[in-house]
């Protein structure tokens, strides 16, 4: 990582916050594969680990852009019925005259032997981390962090009144 601060930290571009997607995309192995965000200044979290996703288009669903957004940063083909949505954060932007918007999350697992067929088309790169390490010693778009550390502690959260938990 390049360290950019100023980009991050210096920057008073004018941001549009939009709802999205975002895939917690893991290798058969476990590992979590993330994109390093550009060192743009027009972006959210410039320099910074985060999930593959982005906004959602007019029209489509939260599936279609997922689908639509991996193909495009990755091109990495899939259905619809190769992921599963796991949780969804909302975001109250009314601060600054917006309303409210979401982020969708879906848990998507691949074959390790994916991970050298992936095509980076968007972000300067792509790597594969195990939780700890990524979220122990890297810099991680926040709330892409704390979606990661929920799907990795997934069996830590439980309630009594759910049958089978």
């Amino acid at each position: 990582m390049s360290g950019d601060l100023d980009a991050f930290l210096g920057s008073r571009t004018r941001l549009r916050p939009l709802d999205a997607v975002a895939a917690l995309l893991r290798l058969a192995d476990g590992r979590y594969v993330m994109q390093l965000r550009d060192s743009n200044r027009d972006i959210f979290y410039p320099d910074h680990w985060g999930c593959f996703g982005g906004a959602v288009d007019p029209g489509e669903t939260p599936g279609q852009a997922i689908v639509r957004e991996l193909r495009e940063e990755l091109d990495l083909r899939l259905g619809e019925r190769e992921f599963t949505r796991f949780t969804e954060f909302t975001f109250d932007f009314s601060f600054c005259g917006f309303d409210r918007k979401w982020r969708v999350y879906y848990e998507i697992v691949l074959p390790n032997s994916d991970m050298t067929q992936f095509v980076l088309s968007e972000g300067a790169g792509v790597e594969a981390f195990e939780a700890e390490s990524l979220l122990a010693k890297h810099r991680i778009v926040p709330y892409d962090a704390f979606a990661i550390w929920m799907h990795h502690h997934r069996g830590r959260f439980s309630d009594a009144s759910i049958p089978g938990r």
